[in-house]
């Protein structure tokens, strides 16, 4: 196998030409083969394995530096950087990220995992470069979908003030920004790159600017006519108005279309845009026909595509997905937004039904969320559905534009917790505590299945700011019989015992359940709350739990750092109760990636490690 050969960065270069397009091939066998056990992102990936290949022979690695958008179509910049086996170990706890890390390889010149930050970054590596006098090539790689970050435009303007080279690579694989106008365009990219144009251009320029009284009108006139030309004849004018060199588009299947490109970009003194297109999926059919399906692949037969293991129970995103689609018949209000996550956030169903009421803004959740409190002030009930992990980049405009006003944005809060897989990037463990720290705000986090559906007709009723966050996987069907009617600021008594309380948050009363047979097995008498509300706290319900227990123990899947423990502990000391507070919660840490349940174990918040904790506890008082 050719593959054989790539043992280490740059030994692409030692490949005959001839043996590149077997590579290529060898590379998307061995991706295949790989994420169909493991699972991991396969379209994205096997629709820049030419480019890749083309940017690891143009530049030298890591001297050069590389920054990926996201970084979920990282996994050949991977291979060809020597990590072949890291492969079977993918995505797994303790072993290789799905995602660009740092600490993995000097390869990796930047940790991704969340869109639109390469081109920032990138510019950062450039401006470094040059401050400290220092030699090398910097690529930041951006897909369509991530250019409708805001973040992405508002460094591509700073990008066009650079006077020196810095190359970003448009890799657009579902949308045409411009038509490809095939020897035209190649003809033009060729003729505004050579030596002997540039030169020309700049000397033209400045003697005309040195005639008296009219030169710098002549130069402003040319330049006028110019561009009025290139609105017809030069694609990928917006970046040209821009100040930014637009080079493309390119068939990012062609290796060597792509390295002609790529030296042509390197000539640039300034930003240049290379538009790449490629097709995701490309050499896999299942891939190419189901794009969105093979993004974040779970384990697959190779022959079919069709995953190994069906998913026997609803998960919670099903659940949302069917209560957003009764609520659409029943509430006409009720508007459904996503930041390009119809799918993974479970409005497809609303979409298809109520079409004139569902917002697909793209990525740019702050947008959304704004977009969202425009909705709410004009009248409507605006409900934005998102990871938890994604709605952090929108915390000011939640802070400014909804709870400021008082307005009723519901946030369905997805993918709360532990996440497992993507890792750091995607855990969601912070939304309880930003929420939380904003005036107005709601937040809610449901028990079970039915909690959740009960939650988001409470939230529709609501009048103001409100979220709830619940987990990724399989609903908890627990608990059926305790379904106790929301009511705002109230938690739930589930048992109600004497001695320990466990005060549970969401996806942790799974877990106190769990808990709490274990003590009673060990002989401790044990009280389970429901919290259902982060905010308001349920004070009087707090008071009553603190006069008649020895410990109260707080149980979350969140950080500590401004949770719900960290409020009962604050509220409980400032009435001078003399309970013991025991918070479980989630270290102040980033948590890697890998299986969720051995996660918990890791960070102790499984049953077993808390069972520990408390035996602990309250065998001390």
């Amino acid at each position: 196998m050719i593959l054989d050969k790539i043992q280490k960065e740059n030994d692409i270069k030692k490949l005959n030409r001839s043996e590149l397009a077997e590579l290529a091939a060898e590379i998307r066998r061995f991706l295949i083969e790989k994420i169909s056990e493991n699972g991991g992102h396969l379209g994205s990936n096997l629709g820049v394995v030419e480019l890749t290949m083309a940017m690891h022979l143009c530049f030298e690695l890591p001297q050069d530096k590389i920054i990926w958008d996201v970084g979920h179509q990282s996994y050949t910049h991977k291979l060809l950087t020597g990590r072949r086996e890291g492969f079977d170990s993918l995505r797994k706890y303790g072993g290789m990220s799905g995602f660009p890390k740092r600490c993995e390889s000097d390869c990796d010149a930047f940790n991704t995992g969340h869109s639109s930050t390469s081109i920032s970054a990138g510019l950062g590596y450039a401006m470094a470069r040059d401050l400290k006098k220092e030699d090398y090539s910097v690529i930041s790689v951006i897909g369509d979908g991530s250019m409708t970050g805001g973040m992405a435009w508002e460094a591509l303007n700073n990008a066009s003030r650079l006077d020196t080279n810095f190359i970003i690579v448009l890799n657009d694989n579902n949308m045409s920004i411009s038509e490809n106008v095939g020897g035209l365009s190649s003809y033009l990219n060729n003729v505004r790159t050579r030596e002997g144009y540039l030169n020309l251009k700049a000397g033209v320029e400045n003697t005309l600017s040195r005639i008296p009284v009219y030169g710098d009108n002549i130069v402003k006139g040319i330049r006028r006519t110019k561009n009025g030309l290139k609105q017809f004849l030069v694609p990928g004018m917006l970046f040209e108005e821009m100040g930014l060199t637009y080079l493309g588009p390119v068939d990012g299947h062609n290796i060597d279309q792509l390295c002609r490109s790529f030296q042509e970009a390197r000539k640039i003194k300034g930003a240049v845009v290379l538009h790449v297109l490629t097709q995701k999926g490309m050499g896999y059919e299942p891939a190419m026909r189901h794009p969105a399906r093979f993004h974040g692949a779970v384990p697959f037969e190779i022959e079919t595509g069709i995953p190994k293991k069906k998913q026997q129970k609803a998960n919670y995103t099903d659940v949302f997905s069917t209560v957003m689609r009764k609520m659409g018949d029943r509430e006409p209000d009720v508007v459904a937004i996503t930041a390009a996550m119809p799918d993974g956030t479970g409005l497809k169903r609303f979409r298809n039904m109520f079409p004139e009421r569902f917002f697909d803004v793209g990525i740019a959740e702050q947008h959304a969320v704004t977009f969202a409190a425009g909705l709410a002030a004009a009248g409507l009930k605006p409900v934005v559905a998102v990871y938890s992990s994604f709605l952090q980049r929108a915390f000011d405009q939640i802070v400014h534009d909804v709870c400021l006003q008082k307005l009723h944005v519901i946030f369905a809060v997805d993918r709360a917790g532990l996440v497992g897989s993507d890792g750091e990037t995607h855990q969601g463990v912070f939304d309880l505590s930003f929420l939380s720290s904003i005036p107005n705000m709601c937040v809610m986090a449901p028990k079970n299945k039915w909690e959740l559906s009960d939650m988001m007709k409470f939230a529709v009723s609501y009048d103001g700011p409100i979220a709830l966050r619940y987990p990724r996987g399989e609903a908890y069907d627990g608990l059926s019989r305790f379904r106790t009617p929301i009511e705002y600021g109230r938690s739930e008594v589930i048992y109600d015992e004497s001695e320990i309380a466990l005060l549970a948050v969401g996806s942790m009363v799974k877990t106190a359940v769990e808990v709490r047979e274990r003590l009673r097995e060990m002989g401790y008498a044990c009280t389970l709350v429901n919290t259902r509300f982060v905010k308001p706290l349920d004070l009087d319900t707090l008071r009553k739990l603190a006069a008649e227990h020895r410990l109260l123990v707080t149980m979350e899947e969140n950080v500590l750092s401004g949770g719900f423990g960290e409020a009962v502990l604050e509220y409980l000391n400032e009435t001078g109760s003399d309970v013991r507070i025991l918070n479980v919660a989630l270290p102040d840490d980033y948590v890697e990636h890998g299986n969720v349940d051995l996660l918990k174990q890791e960070v102790c918040i499984d049953a077993a490690s808390v069972v520990k904790r408390i035996a602990a506890e309250y065998i001390g008082m």
